[in-house]
């Protein structure tokens, strides 16, 4: 069906999530995140049942970063993170926010890097739940330990240097997922403003729908990626400001079948800020 995503087992429904809700091989995580460091209050106040609430931004990415720049935590703190929040080997995993999937979609990245094989996304996320008229839990208990033990896929991200040896290259795509005014250079933070050379602008927030944050049908993403250039025959990079963008689509293009997909998490937060990097206006 030309409307069908090509691997719908990464999206979750509410329908999906309720029938499943159960099992003890199923974990569901809420990484709603404010910057006030509120998304622990925010799960206390109303979330799916037997949901855990996993601060992604603390747990997952490395403290040892310069500011801005969101880069992957080492597997060791990855693998504790995920083990604390009751994920064991051979565990489906349900990963939701209220953002769009921008977070839920940069922990499915992280989880998937570290070698989680069953990771889907609840798709429009806690209010999509809610609006389905399914039970919301105010409990807030420590799920029972897993045991996960990482197997890192280096290749699912890359540095600024392994980008730097990508750009020219015929046989990758670099997509900045960034708004049309970031990718021209007109508008975004760090110091210097543009691009990386030969990157094609594909912004993110066009691949789910506004309001209820659910991800287009088949059809609509193809258009988007034919648009963008996407096809089999090359590796893709995705990026973004710090990684968070860059795994939505990252994830948008696992959705429709696309499997040499990388991130580069330091973004135009570490590229725009290194002045031997190229850059295109």
């Amino acid at each position: 069906m030309s409307g069908a995503h090509a691997r719908p087992e990464l999206l979750a429904s509410p329908d999906w999530l309720a029938e499943n809700l159960g099992r003890s091989d199923v974990r569901v995580l809420d990484v709603r995140w404010r910057p006030d460091g509120g998304g622990r209050a925010v799960f206390a106040a109303g979330h799916v049942p037997n949901a855990t609430h996993l601060d992604w931004r603390e747990t997952l990415t490395d403290r040892e970063s310069t500011a801005g720049v969101l880069l992957l935590a080492p597997p060791d703190r990855v693998a504790a993170a995920l083990a604390g929040a009751g994920i064991g080997n051979g565990t489906t995993v349900v990963v939701y926010d209220d953002t769009a999937s921008l977070y839920a979609a940069r922990t499915w990245w992280s989880l998937r890097v570290c070698g989680v094989d069953a990771v889907r996304l609840l798709d429009g996320g806690f209010a999509a739940w809610t609006e389905s008229g399914r039970p919301v839990s105010h409990a807030v208990a420590e799920p029972p330990r897993g045991t996960f033990t990482p197997r890192v896929r280096s290749r699912l991200r890359l540095t600024a240097g392994d980008v730097r040896a990508l750009v020219g290259s015929s046989g990758a795509l670099i997509l900045d997922a960034r708004t049309p005014a970031e990718y021209r250079g007109f508008a975004g933070a760090g110091q210097r403003l543009g691009h990386i050379p030969g990157a094609v602008g594909l912004p993110v927030a066009t691949t789910t729908a506004p309001g209820s944050g659910r991800f287009l049908d088949g059809s609509a993403l193809r258009d988007l990626l034919a648009a963008a250039g996407v096809g089999r025959d090359r590796r893709i990079v995705c990026y973004d400001g710090a990684g968070v963008g860059a795994a939505k689509l990252a994830f948008v293009l696992a959705l429709m079948g696309h499997d040499d997909v990388a991130v580069y998490d330091g973004g135009w937060a570490e590229w725009g800020g290194r002045r031997e990097l190229p850059i295109e206006r």
